[in-house]
């Protein structure tokens, strides 16, 4: 009974570390996106910068080949990074699926242990415990990935209300920023 009740243990610190480690790959995604928007941001210092040491003429030259040009760019660079972004996502949801079915494999090892050798009044409490912090932790991931019906890829107006999206011109229910 000790040696399983020790495996059973093993496997309830393994699982907890993939936990740990799903979240430190989180965290790794949330930083990649923040320094990505930091570069974002800081080309269009750079490019405004620029647009004020530029002359009349060469601005309405600029602005032609920009308009002309931004678009098209603009849109290969967010396809490249909503592809690479989608690829990570699927990785975690992959992982996080694989996780689940993993803790539901020790789960019913943990039951058939539980009904075959040990008292389940004794266990009961940390068995709930175990599934009350796994099913948070799946439900928090899964927040994190899913994409709500209010997300817009941009808003047409700053601080009134209501919002609407730029892409499709539908209303949003959103608070004002800051």
């Amino acid at each position: 009974d000790e040696e399983l009740l020790k495996s059973i243990q093993a496997t309830v610190v393994r699982v907890e570390g993939d936990c740990e480690h799903l979240g430190y790959v989180t965290g790794s995604l949330r930083d990649d996106h923040h320094q990505q928007q930091k570069d974002i941001e800081a080309l269009f210092r750079s490019l405004e910068s620029l647009e004020k040491k530029a002359n009349k003429e060469d601005l309405l030259l600029l602005e032609e080949d920009k308009a002309a040009l931004g678009s098209k760019v603009s849109c290969i660079q967010f396809e490249v990074s909503m592809e690479s972004l989608e690829k990570r996502m699927r990785e975690m949801l992959k992982r996080v699926l694989g996780q689940e079915q993993r803790w539901q494999e020790v789960h019913q090892q943990l039951r058939d242990a539980l009904d075959s050798k040990l008292d389940r009044l004794e266990l009961g409490p940390f068995q709930k415990q175990l599934e009350k912090t796994w099913g948070r932790m799946i439900k928090e991931l899964k927040d994190e990935m899913s994409v709500s019906a209010d997300d817009a890829a941009g808003i047409k107006q700053q601080l009134l209300v209501p919002y609407k999206c730029l892409s499709c011109d539908r209303d949003l229910n959103m608070q004002v920023p800051g």
